[in-house]
């Protein structure tokens, strides 16, 4: 497939636990919406039928155990269900997708937070995708220590990984770091600051990558849906 492949551009929301992804990526959405983009929006593991069903299966900590090397592959099935049933065709059509998650979250937790090792498993997300690659990442830094305190106050339990504790998701928050630093489509953006000030941020680091957009106005489609609704908020950070 290649980096971006089609028309289109990809667009990805990166970041540990309680970053803001789930309440930046609506707003974005709706913003390339206002200026007449046709939107597509998906989160990882999920966005299909298969992506869903290994979303529940992992994160659920009341499920199956699920040892590091099965959650790494698990993880690429859904990505790899995702790429060819959401991601390619919506590029194909002109469309920007924005999803929440796609490789440095595999790099980051699975890499560096599980100790698999980013270049060990490099060549294996490859392959799940087919070469595709965002045109741009955006990296939601902030400590995890904020991260954990905002997730405490929405009242919203921890997933199975996000209970994993805090010397694996200050790995992850390194490894973040250090795959920002090699990757020149990554992007990190302070996520400190109130919604509407990271969600500036966020915008000016797309400026001069988004396509013309079509003369007859956007509309936002979440993943399997072709409707034309607006997506709701992912449920969970992960």
């Amino acid at each position: 497939m290649g980096e971006g492949s089609g028309p289109g551009c990809f667009l990805v929301l990166e970041g540990v636990e309680g970053a803001g992804k789930s309440t930046q990526l609506p707003a974005l959405a709706a913003w390339l919406e206002e200026r007449g983009h046709v939107v597509v929006t998906g989160r990882e593991p999920g966005g299909t039928r298969l992506g869903e069903s290994v979303r529940s299966l992992l994160l659920d900590q009341e499920g199956p155990p699920v040892c590091d090397e099965s959650e790494l592959l698990l993880m690429l099935a859904a990505r790899a269900a995702f790429v060819r049933e959401v991601v390619g065709p919506a590029l194909a059509r002109g469309a920007v997708v924005v999803a929440d998650r796609f490789d440095l979250s595999t790099l980051a937790y699975q890499g560096f937070g599980r100790g698999l090792g980013a270049e060990r498993i490099s060549p294996m997300i490859e392959f799940a995708t087919g070469g595709l690659r965002p045109h741009r990442t955006l990296v939601l830094d902030l400590p995890v220590e904020e991260g954990l305190a905002r997730q405490g106050l929405s009242g919203r339990g921890p997933d199975r990984i996000e209970a994993e504790g805090r010397a694996f998701l200050e790995r992850v928050a390194e490894g973040y770091r250090s795959l920002v630093r090699q990757d020149p489509r990554a992007v990190s953006i302070d996520a400190r600051g109130t919604v509407s000030q990271v969600q500036e941020r966020i915008r000016a680091a797309i400026q001069g990558l988004l396509p013309e957009p079509p003369g007859s106005g956007g509309g936002s489609t979440p993943a399997g849906d072709s409707s034309g609704s607006t997506v709701p908020p992912p449920a969970s950070n992960v």
